[in-house]
This record gives C-alpha cells, sequence and structure tokens, in this order.
C-alpha cells in the first residue's frame, strides 16, 4: 500500500463550499465515479477541509499509477462530467500549474521513523 496527500482549494464563499461538501456527501457522489476510484486501485481516499483549503488523503495497491488514472479519466465521459462540476467549487494553489487541481504534498514528519 502506498499513502499520497493532496491539497487544493475551494472558492471562499461559504455557499459554495457547503454545495462542494454536500456533493461529497456518500449519497450524492455519483457512483460511476467511486467506481473509477476504485478501478484505478484507490483503496480508500479521505478529504478534509479547514477554511476553503482541502486536503485528501489517498491510499493505493499496487495496480495504481497517476498514468493510468489520468488515461482511465480522460475515457470516461461521466469523470469528465464531475470534474468540469467540481471546477465551479475549486481553486487552484497559487503554485499550481495551469489547469492543474490537487497538488501532491511532500511528506516531512513522520514520528515511527
Amino acid at each position: 500500500m502506498k499513502r499520497y496527500c493532496f491539497a487544493l482549494d475551494l472558492a471562499d464563499d461559504a455557499a459554495l463550499i457547503a454545495e462542494y461538501e454536500g456533493w461529497h456527501k456518500s449519497e450524492n457522489t455519483w457512483p460511476e465515479i467511486k467506481k473509477s476510484i476504485t478501478d484505478a486501485g484507490i483503496t480508500n481516499m479521505e478529504i478534509y477541509r479547514t477554511g476553503n483549503r482541502l486536503f485528501m488523503i489517498m491510499e493505493t495497491d499496487d495496480t495504481f499509477s497517476f498514468e493510468r488514472k489520468s488515461k482511465m479519466d480522460a475515457a470516461n465521459p461521466k469523470v469528465q462530467e464531475w470534474e468540469q462540476l467540481m471546477w465551479k467549487f475549486q481553486s487552484s494553489l497559487p503554485w499550481a500549474k495551469e489547469g492543474e487541481k490537487w497538488i501532491i504534498m511532500n511528506k516531512i514528519f513522520e514520528l515511527n521513523k
């Protein structure tokens, strides 16, 4: 298992943040999106929020690769539709490349090592 951590901002708007959180409630997340996540080898995903900053923790199995996930997403119209919808709420981090959303974070501390 590998673990990755990511960051992304939301638009600094309370109503949009509430709507974004609503889309991420288990009963509102599209089943095709959950399937695309697990089909890519992602075994667990958690998203946390403080203010308008999001943190995502993603755990993967040995079949996962970013390249494979990217290709799968590009070929999946439902994933593309979801991503378009989410851009309404999301705001790239200042150091992100054009069109880049979630930015991988570097681990700088681990208690048990």
